[in-house]
């Protein structure tokens, strides 16, 4: 699967408000909770919510557009699935990327 790495405060920012369905990841310095929207995404995605050393430690499955989420959960990484979801990702897996 590809993923689209976003580094940036605008392309995280940005995410996938009024794009195209693509694979993206979310890098960020810190572990934290982070809330996440579906403002301006028109199509429902999975996240995956990673730790530093990239495991799950939660899945938010089919996120509806227009809609908010907070995690229960600090997280380093977030990967957003659009396309080609394998739908088989379990907690404490590791994902590499």
């Amino acid at each position: 699967m590809e993923y689209k790495v976003c580094r940036s405060a605008w392309s995280k920012a940005r995410g996938l408000m009024f794009s195209r369905k693509k694979n993206l990841v979310f890098v960020f310095d810190d572990e934290k909770r982070r809330n996440l929207h579906m403002f301006f995404v028109f199509f429902p995605i999975d996240v995956l919510f990673l730790d530093k050393d990239k495991k799950i430690v939660e899945i938010k499955k089919n996120f509806k557009p227009f809609t908010y989420y907070k995690p229960k959960n600090k997280v380093k990484y977030i990967v957003e699935i659009s396309e080609g979801l394998p739908s088989n990702h379990k907690i404490k897996e590791k994902i590499e990327f």
